[in-house]
């Protein structure tokens, strides 16, 4: 069984590549600030994980997960993924509580315990920030949505996934009246100004440009 530290690199590898849209390689700094460590210390650890084969590491250009290394990702983000909703759905934990609590336990539970989780809530497609959940073959489904901020003014939405999943973002979201699922209104777009500004139900909220990128949203039409 692969140790807490290499599950926790392959993760952020996949995740870092999966919400960048493509497969380049993670470069050593990217891994460095998202894991909160020093670069010296993703050196070594890529190294490592190229010697089990989970994935080759180039100096100067950074790693790029192996087939091993990816059914690894793809098991522990089915892990957390899953647990996150349990907590949400089951202790009616918020959206900005689970990632934390599930980043302690993914490590802890059994492949068999899990399955049986995803039984219990019914095979979902979807955590609770719109992430989609590995099944156990390791297929993962297509991601839905486009940015908020580029779809143009009078564009009517559902936001279908955040990925900014700091807790402060999160509750910042939802003090705003944007939780998932939520369906709103573009009043307005204004890339040169860098400020959009969304209607959820009777409340305008304003928004950077920076936020708006970090929701994913379906587009449900334009208003007339």
């Amino acid at each position: 069984m692969a140790s807490l530290t290499v599950e926790n690199y392959v993760k952020t590898i996949y995740s870092i590549g999966m919400n960048r849209g493509d497969q380049r390689s993670v470069a050593t700094g990217e891994l460095a600030q998202a894991l909160s460590v020093s670069p010296g210390t993703v050196t070594g650890m890529l190294k490592t994980l190229s010697e089990a084969e989970l994935a080759t590491y180039t100096p100067y250009e950074g790693a790029r997960l192996t087939t091993a290394g990816e059914k690894l990702a793809l098991a522990v983000l089915r892990r957390h993924r899953l647990l996150e909703l349990f907590l949400n759905q089951t202790l009616a934990m918020s959206w900005d509580e689970v990632h934390e609590e599930a980043e302690h336990l993914e490590h802890a539970v059994s492949d068999r315990l899990v399955d049986r989780i995803d039984t219990y809530l019914g095979n979902p497609s979807v955590d609770p920030h719109g992430d989609p959940i590995p099944q156990a073959d390791g297929s993962l489904s297509e991601t839905h949505g486009e940015p908020l901020a580029k779809f143009p003014t009078g564009t009517r939405f559902r936001l279908s996934r955040v990925v900014e999943q700091g807790p402060a973002f999160l509750r910042y979201l939802s003090e705003c009246g944007l939780d998932l699922g939520v369906e709103g209104l573009l009043l307005e777009n204004r890339p040169e100004s860098g400020a959009i500004i969304v209607q959820v139900g009777t409340k305008s909220v304003a928004l950077g440009h920076e936020t708006a990128s970090k929701l994913l949203v379906t587009p449900l039409g334009e208003a007339r």
